[in-house]
């Protein structure tokens, strides 16, 4: 049996976005940072890596489908916080982020994460930007640079 899959090692000529919704940028902001850092550590070179902000989690698919529209990226990285309030805007802001950046990957067909968090206090949000659950931005980005490899292999 034949096994196709990608490796964590970037050739360095990707170009890459991060798209980041800026709405509860104490959470967001690290989430970039853990993005950036895996992007160099996996070899990246940052001047090819772009960082797009948005208001919000709701705004990222709308960045994506232009980012990935522009044909100037070989993948996104998305990356957000929702953290659950007293009312249902919670429910309706995340199901309407994950469901419109599926969308948009579909329909690209180039690599896209979602490392948009939905959580439902503050506290379990602050331990997925990286202190006790790791970071879920560079975990995302891990996912992207997995993807862009398992894509070139397909095409052999």
């Amino acid at each position: 049996m034949n096994i196709i899959e990608g490796n964590l090692r970037l050739n360095g000529d990707e170009k890459v976005a991060i798209i980041c919704g800026r709405f509860n940028h104490i959470i967001t902001d690290r989430l970039v940072e853990g993005a950036e850092d895996s992007f160099k550590r996996h070899g990246g070179d940052t001047n090819k890596l772009d960082l797009i902000l948005v208001p919000g989690a709701f705004e990222i698919p709308f960045a994506l489908q232009k980012a990935l529209e522009s044909g100037k990226y070989d993948a996104v990285c998305c990356v957000g916080a929702v953290i659950r309030g007293a009312t249902p805007h919670f429910d309706y802001i995340s199901a309407e982020a994950t469901k419109g950046i599926a969308t948009a990957a579909m329909k690209s067909g180039l690599p896209v994460s979602n490392g948009v968090l939905t959580t439902d206090t503050i506290e379990q949000a602050i331990e997925r930007a990286g202190s006790k659950v790791g970071n879920k931005g560079a975990e995302a980005m891990t996912t992207i640079i997995e993807m862009l490899s398992l894509y070139k292999a397909m095409e052999k």
